[in-house]
């Protein structure tokens, strides 16, 4: 299936639906090619992963803003 950027702006929970049925869809912009519509992928992080590991809890300084030392230690520098 084919749409041009108007109609696929007009018409984009139309286009979602046809990907979600498993149709092709590419935009095209002045009669060419420009963009396809895909499914997303599925993530695969998995959050809370190490919850057990600690305890449950999230320690505070996990959260805490980088020291100017370890923020340039993470830049490489």
């Amino acid at each position: 299936m084919q749409a041009s950027v108007h109609e696929a702006k007009t018409n984009l929970s139309k286009l979602l639906e046809a990907v979600e049925r498993g149709e092709r869809v590419v935009i095209t912009k002045y009669g060419k090619p420009a963009a396809e519509l895909i499914p997303a992928r599925k993530s695969k992080v998995k959050f809370g992963v190490m919850a057990k590991e600690l305890g449950g809890h999230v320690p505070d300084a996990f959260l805490a803003p980088m020291t100017e030392e370890e923020l340039r230690e993470w830049e490489g520098e």
